[in-house]
């Protein structure tokens, strides 16, 4: 059996690793999370090469990564170095980055304090064969990798260089493919042969990263490695990333679902924000990701007065490496509209009284698309007035929207609700914080469920969980959902944080067999970040929801944190679509540019998006080079992939149909290609969409 990955699922408790040093910046140990990129020039290009880096540097970019993809690329990196170093910057680390050729890292290492290798093409040629590989053969092709990795290694030795071994999802040699097939434990197996070489040499200045363009298989991958590493005592640090994010707000959020779910289980001490965009605006991203992970770290050793005993590990009965959705009730929210059970996540907009006393959602809705609907307001309910005030204006008519949640203050009773609930023209969801004591005034609210089109959402913590649903079950209750209060988000309240909050919670409703399906709530309360940007928002919502939804829990979300309700509308289905929980739109796996770049990735990226991004369900793998083609692209179902200077290769899956297509034509080739596979439709030409 696996050891478990994190000390607790609940708290951020940091991972002990040994320290790492790249150049004179320490990564892992007591060192703070690192901030990396990469330039995007041809590194032939001297010139503009270390205006990137310096540009990068600038702008809080601790560890600068920069491609060699060939010989005469590496040896560039001298130059390169000591250009960069007489401006200034001595201090800022350069990586080099090695995908084929064992050559290009000997070159390499001697200029650059680190180097990446990726195992899965580092001496190994890719044929996609499908052959089996017995123990003997096995064992041959990692004698041929022994002898092929230890040069790099005894040379990184002597000079005091460190090594980056970066396994990517899709890039696995075709032994490890042929054994393990393209999973998380592949890649993880993959990292390990190279590893243990390393320490044949006792070489230990490493660091291990585990990316993929999916944050689950991502996230699987690192718990998995880490759960290996210890089998084997490792305690080596680790580079987070979400590689081919994308660009624009969905790049940031897989890639604040992929990086901030591990920082939030301790996990990570190094990290880079992979943008279809300059890298430059890859920084700002990555510091707040980081600074919200080290506003909550603990010490391992050091006692927190104001941090409860900490939940054991084994009570939380989550599988960490293989994903399952929770099993839950399904609950009719409204007439076609359930939540839980095999259902989508349901989303709810947050309103105001008097915008939904106006009609403003109204207006609002008119502007959100048709595939990314408000299924439920949500609105604050302070008093009875306000109850009065709902049920004279007949408010439930006229809304766009399957069912109107109401948020309850927790003085009002059921009593106070029942005029409104006589006269309301839609189904009603109400939601109220409930403790231990409150129970009377539970029994009451279930048993409107059975007098109404009334769904009662409880707001619960850990502790009162098991009480408040035996309640629910002794009354009959079976239309109601559960959440975490928002009085227990957030330090120094509940668990810790509100991620572990509802970990917990779920948790506890399963030791009480209660199924009901769960609402991640994003509030105010559960936001540490100090400034209150729409970034922030995004990575708090990413976080929380992502992380969740990747764990398999969460039947309902509401990002309440957005004012404008439009954006939190498009924010919780971007949300959804980057945990690949709820698809709503085309899904595009674009990888940032580098010195291998065969075409412009970021105007490309855009030009693509702009023609195909109203098919929904499709997956477009957008990729710069060969390097990041095939493999890189994982599950995409279209590939558009630089072949040469000026060539496209089209994919269907990760097979070739089409190579060396001019550019300028391949963007039709493309749409032709989907029209063939029956996965084109016309974009809607409506006012609808084009308010959007």
């Amino acid at each position: 059996m696996l050891p478990f990955y994190c000390a607790s699922r609940f708290h951020t408790i940091r991972r002990t690793t040994i320290p790492v040093m790249v150049g004179s910046v320490g990564v892992g140990g007591d060192h703070p999370i690192r901030l990396q990129s990469m330039t995007t020039s041809d590194t032939q290009d001297i010139d503009a090469t270390v205006r990137q880096a310096i540009a990068l540097a600038e702008v809080g970019c601790e560890i600068v990564r920069v491609t060699a993809p060939n010989v005469q690329a590496a040896r560039c990196l001298r130059d390169i170095r000591a250009r960069f170093s007489a401006a200034g910057f001595t201090h800022i680390p350069l990586v080099a980055d090695i995908h084929f050729l064992p050559q290009a890292a000997m070159e390499a290492v001697e200029h650059v304090e680190k180097v990446r290798v990726n195992p899965g093409n580092y001496a190994d040629k890719k044929r996609f064969a499908i052959r089996e590989y017995s123990d003997l053969d096995y064992e041959r092709e990692l004698e041929r990798l022994h002898e092929a990795f230890t040069p790099l290694v005894l040379r990184a030795k002597a000079l005091g260089r460190s090594l980056r071994i970066g396994t990517n999802h899709g890039s696995l040699s075709d032994r490890i493919m042929n054994r393990y097939g393209d999973t998380p434990l592949g890649m993880v197996e993959s990292a390990l042969e190279f590893l243990r070489i390393a320490e044949s040499h006792g070489f230990r200045q490493m660091i291990l990263s585990m990316k993929a363009s999916n944050p689950k298989v991502m996230i699987q991958a690192y718990r998995l490695l880490v759960a290996r590493m210890q089998q084997e005592n490792m305690a080596y640090p680790l580079h987070l990333g979400v590689t081919e994010a994308g660009d624009g707000e969905d790049g940031r959020i897989k890639s604040s679902i992929g990086i901030g779910s591990l920082l939030m289980d301790g996990l990570g001490d190094t990290i880079r924000v992979s943008l279809t965009e300059d890298s430059v605006y890859e920084i700002p991203v990555a510091r707040a990701i980081a600074t919200k992970a080290m506003s909550l770290w603990r010490n391992r050793t050091t006692p927190n007065r104001n941090h409860p005993q900490l939940p054991p590990v084994s009570s939380d009965r989550i599988d960490p490496y293989h994903y399952s959705r929770a099993t839950t009730a399904t609950v009719t929210l409204a007439p076609g509209c359930a939540a839980g059970g095999s259902q989508p996540p349901r989303v709810l907009v947050r309103t105001t009284l008097g915008q939904l006393l106006q009609r403003e959602p109204c207006a609002d809705f008119a502007r959100i698309r048709a595939d990314t609907p408000v299924e439920g307001w949500l609105v604050p309910v302070g008093s009875r007035s306000d109850i009065a005030s709902l049920a004279e204006a007949d408010v439930t008519r006229s809304i766009p929207a399957n069912f109107l949640a109401l948020d309850l203050a927790p003085e009002l009773s059921a009593a106070d609700i029942i005029p409104f609930l006589e006269v309301a023209g839609l189904p009603i969801l109400a939601i109220r914080t409930f403790s231990a004591a409150d129970l009377q005034a539970l029994r009451d609210f279930a048993r409107l469920t059975s007098r109404f089109d009334f769904t009662l959402a409880v707001a619960v913590n850990a502790d009162n969980a098991a009480t408040i649903v035996s309640e629910l079950k002794s009354n009959n209750c079976i239309r109601f959902l559960v959440t975490h209060s928002p009085q227990f988000n957030g330090e120094p309240h509940g668990t810790g944080h509100s991620l572990g909050a509802y970990r917990a919670l779920a948790e506890a409703l399963r030791s009480a067999g209660c199924e009901a399906p769960v609402w991640i709530r994003n509030t105010h309360d559960a936001g540490v970040l100090p400034e209150p940007s729409f970034l922030s928002k995004l990575i708090e919502a990413s976080i929380l929801t992502g992380a969740l939804l990747c764990d398999g829990l969460g039947d309902c979300v509401s990002i309440e944190t957005e004012g404008d309700p439009v954006r939190a509308a498009r924010l919780s289905y971007n949300v959804l679509q980057g945990a690949g929980a709820r698809i709503s739109k085309t899904e595009f796996v674009a990888c940032p540019s580098c010195g291998r770049t065969l075409f412009d990735l970021q105007t490309t990226t855009q030009r693509i998006r702009a023609r195909t991004g109203h098919l929904k369900g499709v997956k477009i793998a957008i990729m710069g080079c060969i390097v990041n083609g095939p493999g890189e692209m994982a599950d995409a179902d279209f590939g558009y992939v630089g072949g040469a200077p000026g060539k496209i290769n089209l994919y269907v899956g990760k097979q070739c149909v089409q190579y060396n297509v001019p550019q300028e034509q391949a963007d039709a080739r493309l749409i032709e290609l989907l029209r063939e596979h029956g996965k084109w439709t016309d974009p809607a030409t409506s006012e609808l969409e084009k308010s959007v």
